[in-house]
């Protein structure tokens, strides 16, 4: 994939969105493939929000990644970070053959993110449950030196078993932080199976409205959903967002999709060459 030289102060026209996201598709399993290493999985089921969010919803400059007006986005469930290095490749924050470095020694592309914002990372996560808090932090600073950016946090199903989590729910209801909006990636597994036995968290959009959160639920994978929850939510006045996303785990490749084997691990050559085919 080509990296253009590109400038998102406002949102892109003429993208084809589900184009692009197949096309990320494939660069996430072509680095994990690679590296021999990785969760494809988790990275495959949130492709078409992050698309949306980068070509469509951030203000954002590539060229400029320290723009302090930039909306921020901040990737809670870090073990998905192929996706974003994939994504912020392609809108040309640092070269596309870079992708093929992931989690090799004296890489920039750690397998979690790691905070460096020429690349247009703003946060090092990997310990699940911190991004939101994060995200808090970065929202009430905003309002504090009345700047306008907003920030976005994408987060695990299986991450919001983490009290960290609901911590920092209760700080951004308190805070009335309409800057921030989370998205959970609700694709109903995690590392050891299925959320609903590992721990069942109940009705999602139940718990996060009981924290005092503005709460919407759409198909994860339909763009004219995703773009119409991210436009609604900056409506959202004195409270906090929070898109519950419902997705497929490893969506894109048949033999992937609802695999909770497919959690952490790269697919063989053969597994590769029918994902390819597939995409």
């Amino acid at each position: 994939m080509s990296s253009p030289k590109v400038d998102t102060t406002t949102p892109q026209a003429g993208v084809d969105l589900k184009q692009m996201a197949q096309g990320l598709r494939r660069s996430v399993l072509e680095m994990i493939y690679q590296a021999g290493s990785g969760h494809p999985g988790g990275s495959l089921s949130a492709v078409e929000v992050v698309t949306a969010l980068f070509f469509c919803i951030l203000r954002h400059r590539p060229q400029d990644p320290g723009w302090s007006d930039r909306d921020r986005f901040i990737l809670s469930k870090g073990h998905a970070v192929p996706l974003l290095y994939a994504v912020l490749a392609q809108m040309g924050y640092f070269p596309s053959s870079e992708l093929s470095s992931l989690r090799r020694l004296d890489s920039r592309l750690q397998g979690h993110p790691d905070r460096d914002l020429s690349m247009g990372i703003e946060t090092s996560t990997g310990s699940l449950g911190q991004g939101l808090s994060f995200g808090v932090g970065v929202a009430l600073a905003g309002k504090l030196d009345q700047q306008d950016y907003r920030v976005y946090v994408l987060l695990g199903n299986g991450e919001c078993d983490e009290g960290q989590v609901w911590e920092a729910a209760m700080s951004a209801a308190h805070f009335k932080l309409d800057n921030l909006t989370a998205v959970v990636d609700h694709n109903r597994q995690q590392l050891d199976g299925w959320t609903k036995d590992v721990m069942d968290l109940g009705v999602l959009k139940d718990k996060w409205s009981s924290f005092g959160w503005e709460v919407m639920e759409i198909d994860g994978h339909n763009f004219d959903h995703i773009l119409s929850a991210f436009e609604k939510a900056k409506e959202v006045k004195g409270k906090p967002t929070v898109i519950i996303s419902h997705t497929t785990k490893g969506k894109g490749v048949s033999f992937m999709e609802n695999n909770p084997d497919f959690h952490g691990r790269a697919p063989t050559r053969e597994e590769m060459e029918k994902a390819l085919e597939e995409l």
